[in-house]
């Protein structure tokens, strides 16, 4: 049987923490943020933890299902 392959979208998107929690970039930081507060980008830089149905959907992209 051949070796199941890691979604090559999802690697780029997303990390399993060595606990095994599954995290990933906010959205909203990547343009137009001229106009948009340092508070706010800053807030915005801080990787976030997936939760539920999501998280086990992204952990089986990964191969850690």
């Amino acid at each position: 049987m051949p070796k199941q392959k890691t979604h090559s979208g999802a690697k780029k998107r997303m990390r399993i923490t060595g606990s095994g929690k599954v995290m990933r970039e906010r959205v909203n930081k990547r343009h137009l943020a001229e106009h948009k507060s340092s508070r706010r980008k800053r807030r915005l830089s801080v990787d976030q933890v997936m939760t539920g149905g999501d998280a086990a959907k992204a952990r089986k992209l990964l191969g850690k299902a």
